[in-house]
Order: structure tokens, then sequence, then C-alpha cells
């Protein structure tokens, strides 16, 4: 019982590690690309930590499985390069019993990624799609920061406002620049300028919003020529559009668990294998990981963490590639992921069993030529 709590110590430290290192570099990126989009005023800053914190169930799902993988690599490689179990093994530690003192914490994490992937990640896809949803109903007008210059319609308008009322229905301080395509919106034709003293917005009975300018001047050209056109107005209306938030959210992820058990639809059933199939995936990366993590003390513990994570990469995509397949109708569903999980449940057994039988076939050698000479 004490060299269990002391392997599963171990076990769940890195493994906590590891995974809040995976999290961290994930949500950056994502973050960043968030980010880059309140920037430019297509999302709204505000609901930035609320996206991540619903996606938050989504990232973890696929970076349990992989914290796991690496911390039985890093954590028992650790034990093995300080001979740590060489003396365990002397005092009776095989691989199978390791590989059951590891199950303990492997079931702990499988039961939080079935927690994730069956409840807890569709919902927050939900929730995500609903925030998405509300900021494609906003306008150019209601994403709009004082003092910023924001770009919308893919970088073919500029817009920047010096003050806005705590009520955000008026601006001060306005400048609009936007190019003038062509008919067929291949061809630039120029650069259209508005400045004006102030701004509002007005909602017409078809939804359409326009951007009222009151008290200001147009300018028509193209960069770098002499010849424009400057037209003053006392009241001119900007089409407001509508920013394009570029997040894909994929429907069947927020459908519920339940729905998909009484669905024949090909796509859902494989939405349901995928979600049944991550915490399958805990066990077998476990199941992986415990002979892949003997290491000579000689050779160092990150021998063989390289090819380690090249197999855990083919175990992950081969799962992706199957339920493409899976989706398309070109695999049957009695197959499905099953398939692909059974392929390397047996390379993990073989991995667990093949270094005790070549112990064994090599004493059985060594004591027959003995016999003989």
């Amino acid at each position: 019982m004490i060299v269990f709590r002391y392997l599963s110590r171990e076990l769940m430290i890195t493994l906590s590690a590891v995974s809040a290192v995976l999290l961290v570099i994930i949500m950056s990126g994502r973050f960043i690309k968030y980010l880059a989009q309140a920037a430019q005023g297509v999302l709204d800053p505000g609901v930035l930590f609320m996206i991540m914190g619903f996606r938050l169930p989504g990232f973890m799902q696929l970076i349990l499985p992989l914290g796991l993988f690496l911390g039985i690599l890093l954590a028992y490689g650790r034990l093995y390069l300080d001979s740590e179990m060489t003396v365990l093994a002397a005092t009776g530690m095989s691989q199978q019993r390791l590989m059951l003192y590891t199950l303990a914490p492997a079931t702990l994490v499988a039961l939080m990624v079935a927690w994730l992937s069956l409840g807890l990640a569709p919902q927050g896809v939900v929730k995500v799609t609903q925030i998405l949803n509300q900021q494609d109903a906003l306008s150019e007008f209601d994403t709009l920061v004082p003092g910023r210059f924001q770009s919308m319609q893919s970088g073919s308008r500029v817009t920047y406002t010096q003050s806005m009322s705590e009520d955000r229905t008026t601006l001060g301080g306005i400048f609009i620049s936007e190019k003038r395509l062509s008919a067929d919106g291949d061809k630039e034709r120029g650069i259209t300028v508005l400045v004006a003293e102030s701004g509002r917005q007005e909602v017409l009975a078809d939804g359409s919003r326009y951007l009222i300018l009151e008290n200001g001047y147009r300018y028509d050209g193209n960069p770098g020529q002499a010849d424009y056109r400057a037209i003053q107005y006392d009241t001119y209306g900007v089409l407001l559009a509508k920013p394009q938030v570029s997040e894909e959210v994929n429907e069947r992820e927020a459908i519920p668990t339940r729905e998909l058990l009484g669905s024949d639809n090909l796509r859902h059933q494989a939405e349901l294998q995928w979600r049944l199939s991550l915490p399958l995936l805990v066990f077998i990366v476990a199941l992986m990981a415990v002979p892949l993590s003997r290491v000579n003390p000689r050779q160092g513990r990150f021998l063989k963490l390289l090819p380690a994570i090249l197999l855990y990469m083919a175990y992950l995509t081969m799962l992706i590639a199957a339920r493409g397949a899976l989706e398309k109708g070109t695999l049957p569903l009695a197959l499905g992921l099953w398939s692909v999980h059974a392929l390397f449940a047996l390379i993990g057994f073989g991995l667990l069993y093949w270094e005790p039988l070549r112990l064994k076939w090599q004493s059985r050698r060594a004591a027959q030529e003995l016999t003989h000479g």
C-alpha cells in the first residue's frame, strides 16, 4: 500500500504539471486569436473570458489523456533513472503489478474525461454558440472602442472615433476610410475617407442599421494621385455591416449525449463513438506508457519519449481518420473507432509482455548453453 501511494502521488503530480503546461499552451493560442478579433472590433472584449471558460471542458478532454501518457513516461522514467524501480523489482514488483497500480489513477482520469466529453463539453459548446450568435447580431457601431482604429470587412474599412457617450448612442470625432471596389469586387477603384464631428446610429424598419454622420467631409480619390474630390455634408448615412466572427462551431458537438444515443444518423453515431472513445483512450495510453517508461539509467529518461509521442500521435490520428470514415459511411458502425482501440490495445499488451518474455527466453537460452557446455 505504501508503494501504491508513492507511485500514485508521483504520477498525479507529474500529470498535473504536464496538463497545466499543455493547457496554458493551447489556451494561450486560442486566446490570442480571440484577442485579435476583439482588437479588430469583431468580438466584444467583455465576452472573451466567458468563451474561454466554456471552451475549457473541450480542451481538457483531450489534454488529460495526453497528460497521463506523458506523466507516466516522465514519472516512471525518473524512477528507473534513479534505480528506484530496480529496487522495487528486486522486491517482487513486476510490470503487470505496476500496470495494476497505474490503473487506479488512470481510472480517476478516465472518469473525469467521461464527465467532460459526455456532459460538460457539449454544454460548453452550446454556450459558446449562443455567445457567438449574439456577437453576429452586433453591428460595427456596437463594437467600436474610442481612441482605437478598428478594421472591418476583411480590412476594407477602417473606423475610428475619438469619443463615445456612455449609452453608446453618440460618437464624436469620427474617421472612416473605406476601399471602393469594382462591381465584381476584384479591382480596387480608390479610397473614400469620411470625417465628421459627430454621429449616431439609426435602425430602419427592415432591420438595417446606419451610422448617421453630421457636419463633415467626404474625400474620394486614389492614393498617390492628385485627382480627388471633396464634398462637405450636413448629414451622411453609412451602412453598418455585421462583424464576421471567424469561429467554427460544430453543431454535432453541441448535441446532448442522450440525444445521440437514439439517433440513426451516421454523423451522430460517429460523434457518440468519439465521446465514448476518449475515456477508453485513457486506459489504452496507460497500457502503452507503462512499458515505454522502462529505460536504462545509462540511456537517460528521454530516450523513448519521442517514439512514445509519435505512437500517441499515430493513435489519435487514426481515431480522427476512422471518425471521418465513419461519417462518410465507408467504415461499418460495428468496427467504427473500436477497431483502432483494439489495434493499439494489442500493441500495448505486446509492449507490456515483450520484455518479460524476452528476459525469460534469454534465461532459458543461457541455461541451455550451460547445460550443453
